[in-house]
């Protein structure tokens, strides 16, 4: 099964699909969280079912066009998501995910551009931190975040706290044009380094 590919190919099992139709499954990372999509293609029943985080979003008993499109919503903002479904030779089909428009590789590369992201483990707790640098909105576990925007000597610091533990991040200008802005995470006073998604 996927998993981050926007692209696997299933060929049509007999045998597997009396125990599943379970054909495809991608994580997909938004500013709310990591959200599992799963989908279940009967081609012989022409079921199509479609999972965001183990809720069924989507069920279609006995479509006879077995290829097609299914949409929906995934996350907190509602984002729309797409599967398409195309035949690649006889029983075998190809099964591609789309976030808002683009393929799932082009979402998560145009993403890492827009967005950064720190996972930070806090009284026994894991926390995960994302920063849209396109509206300076701050989601922590899946959650908008309060803040505080203030200039400062070298940027600017948008502050925020995650439980009793005092939180700001840092934006300075790297001084070079293709860089850009340089986001630092600090929570107590230390820096927490980023993670790529």
């Amino acid at each position: 099964m996927a998993s981050g590919d926007d692209s696997p190919i299933f060929e049509d099992d007999e045998s597997l699909e009396k125990m599943t139709d379970l054909v495809a499954v991608w994580d997909v990372a938004l500013s709310d969280g990591v959200h599992k999509i799963e989908f279940e293609h009967g081609t012989t029943s022409g079921k199509r079912v479609v999972y965001v985080d183990g809720k069924e979003e989507i069920r279609k008993e006995w479509m006879f066009k077995l290829v097609g499109k299914e949409t929906f919503c995934v996350g907190a903002s509602k984002m729309k998501a797409s599967i398409n479904i195309d035949a690649v030779s006889g029983f075998a089909y190809e099964y591609t995910l789309e976030i808002n428009g683009k393929s799932l590789k082009k979402y998560m590369e145009n993403r890492s551009k827009t967005t950064n992201t720190w996972v930070l483990h806090l009284d026994g707790e894991d926390f995960r931190v994302v920063l849209e640098k396109d509206t300076m909105d701050v989601w922590c576990n899946g959650k908008k975040m309060e803040t505080a925007g203030e200039f400062v000597d070298d940027g600017t610091e948008t502050h925020f706290s995650i439980g009793n533990h005092d939180c700001y991040i840092k934006a300075v200008s790297s001084g070079k044009r293709k860089e850009g802005i340089i986001h630092t995470l600090i929570v107590d006073n230390r820096e927490i380094p980023e993670i790529p998604e």
